[in-house]
């Protein structure tokens, strides 16, 4: 009782010291008065736009499943730094995807916009005369998002060219043309870049089986993840028609779909189950009906990406007469029983021996260009793999947990006061996420100050235009302009960005709506209310007219 007490005591204490104290602009570290003393006019009075954004916001929040949700909302002037709107901007928010605007500014300001990742195939033998390689072929991943047939750049929507498997038939054309006819060793894949940890921590069960959820490997073939055709069968009761792309995903998958009787609708679902074929499909697919697709994550992509590269080699005359070996690093080292973190080891060396010799090398594009795509469309994997190698380039151990060392030193340095953000993953889906709209918005305008502030924000979703914001806030039109990134999750609906508003004012803001239970669609109807609101209604010049 007597420790009730006192924690009510000292909250009373806290509760009149806050009252009486100014609170912080969004930087945290220069103190300005609330939202309600702030942009006053001469006679003292609030702002009118101010005032009237507030009403129109107190409105949305106020609609029947809006009010349920908890709000956090923080809306500044990007270039001046100071307050316009605040509501629990200093409380705790799962950001979602919202986390990967901190993963990827970290990348760019790191790593900068001109990085590239390196993908070979080595070996520690050479190539005789006859075309035959004493030794083992080593394909060696380090953390490349895009091995794949993704087309860049990246402009309005994602675009494919070629087959799944475009990166590894150049890279098995380039050895061919070496003259490599017989491999007298192993097929080795590599990815030995990063410890092996494939999944972060705070990710859930059930995210294994989709592509959000893929794993992490320093090998990323197609996003890690497979796309599986089914067609009906030709009489009621037969097998369903599955094909995999790539088609190597194929030995990880059970199907027991069946061809149901004519008319509704298909129906799906996916199991774990012990052994080598490790995802198992059951449901049915009506006769006739027209092919539906599944998008799911790999089990296992070193083992998968090496079964592609030895069919590749095969189908061009190359003989392998050794198997599929995967060569992982130890997994990272975690804190001890007092949560202190040992020291980073020193860079390691490939698990699968030395192999100095390159054979076939693939370059990526330019961060920047892998950055927009993470951005635009949200790619969970992608920003695992900036967090953990700009781990590797600048730690020398590519864990999750050196990233996040690395990168609470990034948010100090822009700002963002101490203990506002606690991550245990680079992209958001980790449910154990938690950052202040106050620091999402101070990291927002360091971003933008920096010599890579014009990199980074055109990496970000547009309002009506592309990305996760394409089919949303249509009504935002010239000279108003929304760029923001998204997140959603089960009872989570974010968005943090820049704005320039149809009164000229330029401002960065974040919305964070958590413990929705509507699926997100009433905590999204609002967020869009609100952002509308703050094109049309702050800045201190007449308006213009937003499109109906």
């Amino acid at each position: 009782m007597r420790h009730n007490i006192a924690v009510v005591l000292l909250a009373s204490i806290l509760i009149a010291l806050e009252a009486g104290a100014a609170v912080r602009d969004f930087s945290g570290s220069d103190p300005r008065p609330h939202v309600s003393e702030t942009k006053t006019s001469k006679t003292g009075k609030i702002r009118p736009d101010i005032a009237r954004f507030g009403a129109q916001v107190d409105a949305a929040l106020a609609d029947a499943h809006a009010k349920k949700v908890f709000w956090g909302i923080l809306v500044g002037d990007r270039d001046s730094g100071e307050t316009l709107y605040d509501l629990n901007s200093d409380h705790f928010f799962m950001p979602a995807s919202n986390a990967k605007v901190i993963t990827t500014a970290l990348a760019l300001a790191t790593l900068g916009g001109g990085y590239q990742f390196h993908t070979t195939l080595e070996t520690s033998g050479s190539i005789a005369d006859d075309g035959r390689l004493a030794a083992d072929l080593v394909f060696v991943g380090r953390g490349d998002p895009d091995l794949s047939n993704r087309k860049f750049p990246y402009e309005l929507k994602t675009e494919r060219d070629g087959p799944t498997e475009k990166v590894l038939a150049e890279l098995a054309d380039d050895v061919v043309a070496k003259g490599l006819k017989e491999i007298d060793g192993d097929v080795v894949v590599d990815d030995s870049y990063f410890p092996y940890d494939p999944y972060p921590a705070g990710w859930g069960i059930g995210d294994m089986f989709f592509t959000f959820g893929a794993p992490v490997s320093a090998i990323d073939f197609n996003d890690n993840t497979i796309s599986v055709h089914v067609a009906p069968g030709a009489n009621v009761n037969d097998p369903a028609v599955v094909t995999v792309e790539p088609v190597a995903g194929l030995e990880a998958l059970e199907s027991r779909i069946t061809t149901g009787a004519v008319g509704g609708n298909p129906y799906f679902a996916v199991a774990r189950q012990p052994g080598p074929n490790f995802l198992l499909l059951r449901g049915t697919i009506p006769l006739g009906h027209a092919p539906a697709d599944l998008d799911l994550a790999m089990i296992s992509p070193c083992e998968t990406a090496g079964q592609a590269l030895k069919a590749l080699l095969e189908q061009r005359g190359v003989r392998v007469t050794g198997a599929i070996r995967v060569a992982h690093a130890p997994p990272p080292e975690t804190s001890d029983s007092t949560g202190t973190s040992p020291p980073p080891p020193p860079p390691m060396p490939s698990a699968a021996g030395p192999h100095p010799l390159v054979l076939a090398e693939h370059v990526s594009p330019l961060l920047t260009e892998s950055i927009r795509l993470t951005n635009k469309i949200s790619q969970n994997l992608h920003a695992e793999l900036l967090l953990r190698t700009v781990a590797r380039e600048k730690a020398g151990v590519g864990s999750t947990d050196a990233g996040i060392n690395l990168e609470q030193d990034f948010l100090k340095m822009a700002g963002v006061a101490d203990g506002d953000v606690i991550l245990s993953d680079g992209s958001g889906l980790a449910r154990d996420d938690l950052v202040t709209p106050r620091a999402i918005v101070a990291l927002l305008r360091y971003a933008f100050q920096q010599p890579w502030g014009a990199e980074f924000l055109s990496t970000l979703p547009i309002a009506g235009v592309d990305g996760t914001l394409e089919a949303r806030l249509k009504q935002v039109t010239g000279p108003a302009v929304i760029q923001a990134k998204t997140g959603s999750l089960e009872h989570v609906r974010a968005i943090s960005g820049y704005a320039t508003t149809q009164r000229g004012a330029h401002l960065v803001f974040a919305i964070f709506g958590n413990n929705d239970t509507e699926h997100g669609r009433d905590a999204t109807a609002a967020i869009d209310a609100i952002c509308l609101e703050m094109i049309q209604t702050l800045g201190p010049s007449a308006p213009l007219h937003l499109r109906k």
